[in-house]
């Protein structure tokens, strides 16, 4: 794109993780109003990302943490946040600048969001391989319903994601 044009997908993808910024420096300063709960994925290698060699090793490319019953110190600052979650009952501490999230989804209210995230990957290369499965997929387009009995069937293991790994 010309240097001379309005990068209007960049504001609107600042504007939109303004929107996630808000609602996790409401939950840290209150709580999780209601059924509220967030999946949230991240690129593990991505810049300023920092989670234990323990996950990145499981994780490599990306992974989705779930912020429902098991989360503790969550810290929001206007670059990104911090919480601390539990993975096969360690405690673990993850840094995640909201540069490097792909994907935010409240299945309480059937709300996404979905950025774009820089890596340092040409266009022309070829992809990596599949990343292993994460924790929780939200980068999907689903029908409404389906999106509804997807989040059904999770909340087991959404409520057991902290425990899990």
């Amino acid at each position: 794109m010309a240097d001379d044009h309005i990068r209007y997908d960049i504001l609107a993808q600042e504007a939109l993780r303004g929107v996630m910024r808000k609602v996790l420096a409401e939950v840290a300063r209150t709580g999780l109003p209601g059924n509220h709960h967030f999946f949230i994925t991240f690129l593990t290698g991505a810049p300023g990302v920092r989670v234990s060699s323990r996950l990145r090793e499981r994780y490599p490319e990306q992974m989705t943490i779930v912020i429902q019953f098991q989360y503790w110190d969550l810290k929001v600052t206007d670059t990104g946040f911090e919480v601390g979650l539990s993975f096969s009952d360690v405690p673990e501490k993850l840094e995640i600048p909201f540069s490097a999230v792909r994907g935010f989804y409240d299945p309480s209210v059937n709300f996404e969001l979905e950025f774009d995230v820089k890596t340092d990957a040409q266009p022309d290369e070829e992809p990596a391989a599949p990343a292993p499965e994460p924790l929780a997929i939200v980068s999907e387009k689903k029908p409404k319903a389906e999106k509804k009995a997807a989040a059904e069937a999770e909340k087991k293991p959404a409520a057991d994601a902290g425990t899990k790994g």
